[in-house]
């Protein structure tokens, strides 16, 4: 048996905010998420994700893609705002960050702008002596010849942009075969676009695959580890099929985890795929679901009961 002894004052504290976090509906994934989406090619990746990026909200989608023309139905769904083509670019990682720089500089020019105008609103309103500088800066005359004072304006009200990034079509791509710029992206996408006053801007990943592991060209290592959420269609490669089990080890049995994967792509509905959220809300039942609509709530792991 053992015995402890508690040490006052070195609890831990958390930060109020987590870089980069958003409120998400409560069946959703959090935000931001680093997601693998694998299929084999014509299997529904795309439609998958463009489905999850309209039901969480994203403001618009970046898209790092040499096929987005022959999607352009599909991809109109998401308000892609940006479109790099060239799989061999590495240098449209570093015009990613700069887009999302900007939208933080932009964000923190705006609520410095308020304070300005909100403090000059109650100088008028107290009768205190104005800044002939925040006058000039705020006042203005409209089209009509009405004076009047103008607000700062920003594109999404003071609030943070919510941006989602896909990969599409990339295998054997200079992105994926030199991947440090990649790898970097992955690894700190949620602290990108920080914050004077704290937290950052961020972005959420999607990785859509052929192959979750590939020697020459494909998704890597480092990739795979930082990822959140899997999405896994049907698969006849069992080696890929353990690979992909192995990532829930410690949390589920390998015999467990195929009973899970065969009850969620063997309904022969359209678009059967198994979703694995690694990082789950504390408050959803399981890391679980076929699709995106229904929880496998996997029986507790000490017992040999079947799934029902």
């Amino acid at each position: 048996m053992l015995v402890t002894q508690s040490i006052k004052g070195l609890q831990i504290v958390p930060p109020k905010e987590t870089s980069g976090a958003y409120e998400t509906s409560p069946d959703m994934p959090k935000m931001h998420v680093v997601m693998v989406v694998n299929a084999k090619r014509g299997g529904g990746k795309t439609t998958c994700v463009v489905n999850l990026i309209e039901k969480m909200g994203y403001d618009y989608t970046i898209a790092v893609s040499p096929t987005m023309n022959s999607n352009k139905e599909l991809m109109s769904r998401i308000n892609i705002q940006h479109v790099f083509e060239d799989p061999d670019d590495v240098t449209c990682i570093d015009k990613i960050k700069d887009i999302v720089n900007e939208e933080a500089k932009d964000l923190e020019r705006y609520r410095h702008e308020m304070k300005e105008y909100n403090k000059l609103m109650r100088d008028i309103k107290s009768g205190n002596s104005l800044d002939d500088n925040m006058l000039l800066k705020f006042f203005d005359t409209n089209t009509y010849g009405l004076n009047d004072f103008i607000k700062p304006q920003h594109r999404w009200d003071g609030r943070k942009p919510r941006i989602a990034v896909i990969f599409d079509d990339m295998l054997g791509s200079g992105i994926y075969s030199k991947p440090r710029k990649l790898n970097g992206l992955a690894t700190y996408s949620r602290h990108l676009g920080g914050l004077q006053e704290g937290g950052s801007i961020g972005i959420s990943l999607f990785f859509l695959i052929q192959s979750f592991k590939c020697q020459t060209g494909g998704l890597n290592k480092v990739i795979r580890n930082q990822c959140t959420q899997m999405i896994m269609f049907r698969s006849k490669d069992l080696k890929e099929i353990d690979d992909i089990a192995e990532s829930c080890g410690g949390e589920i049995s390998k015999d467990q985890f195929m009973k899970v994967y065969d009850y969620a792509i063997g309904d022969g509905s359209n678009y059967p795929f198994l979703m694995i959220d690694l990082h789950k809300k504390p408050e959803q039942p399981s890391m679980f679901r076929r699709r995106f609509d229904e929880y496998i709530i996997v029986p507790d792991l000490n017992k040999k009961d079947e799934i029902k």
